[in-house]
């Protein structure tokens, strides 16, 4: 553990010290996603539509954002979430012959180091499992089934916040470090936190959108977490969660 004074400095601009990248070195960028198996039964989600969304009025979904923790049993469609999906990392424009994109969100030098795991609860049209996000093709990677064992873990690895872990969908959001390194050395790593925030607040209004609601949630243990994922918690880690449900209250 540092002292105050030391995450403190991590909270301050590191532009200008960051040394010679691999970018600058001629490296090669790493991949825009993480790889996966080519022969993998994907899931093709459905196209992005309009017809999802109940609120269209920017300034009213903005005015009613909250951090809502109490869910229906009401699952959400596969078009919602599909729409989510796009909300938070949705690909809008490939660049550089492939090298970098541009999505729906910002990200500092267009690195987007964020990979997205989706706990599928409760939707209908898919399977109770949890997946990964593949923007480029705006498909969903099957990892493993969801149960009541494994939806024990998650509530646990979320620090006994159940409401978290048994709402219909569950974002978690790790990040892959090099991805902002390779450019900008010592400097991503408070510009790759400041990305998770624009992130999830577009998560926040594509919810009220649609009429559902998250929480941001950055209390969790993180060894668990990234154990549920498999993930080494080294060139990949859980960085922010946020549960999507229909509010009790709406």
């Amino acid at each position: 553990m540092g002292s105050i004074e030391d995450y403190r400095r991590f909270m301050k601009s590191m532009f200008g010290k960051v040394g010679i990248s691999d970018q600058s070195r001629g490296v090669e960028p790493p991949p825009l996603e993480a790889p996966y198996d080519a022969e993998a039964d994907v899931v093709l989600l459905p196209e992005v539509s309009r017809d999802v969304v109940v609120r269209p009025d920017i300034f009213e979904c903005i005015a009613r954002r909250r951090s809502r923790r109490d869910w229906t049993d009401e699952p959400l469609t596969i078009e919602q979430v599909s729409f989510l999906l796009w909300a938070t990392q949705g690909v809008t424009e490939v660049l550089a012959g492939g090298r970098a994109t541009l999505r729906t969100v910002p990200s500092g030098g267009a690195r987007h180091p964020f990979e997205t795991y989706v706990v599928a609860n409760s939707v209908t049209g898919l399977d109770a499992k949890v997946y990964r996000y593949l923007p480029l093709t705006h498909r969903l990677l099957p990892l493993f089934e969801m149960n009541s064992r494994r939806r024990e873990d998650l509530t646990r690895a979320m620090l006994g916040q159940r409401f978290a872990a048994h709402a219909p969908v569950v974002f978690i959001w790790s990040c892959v470090p090099y991805r902002g390194e390779w450019r900008y050395t010592l400097a991503a790593h408070k510009t790759m936190l400041l990305d998770a925030g624009h992130m999830c607040q577009n998560l926040y209004l594509a919810c009220e959108a649609i009429g559902a609601g998250t929480c941001a949630i950055g209390a969790y243990d993180q060894e668990s977490l990234d154990a549920f994922l498999n993930l080494d918690g080294n060139d990949e880690f859980a960085v922010y969660t946020a549960p999507v449900g229909w509010p009790t209250e709406r």
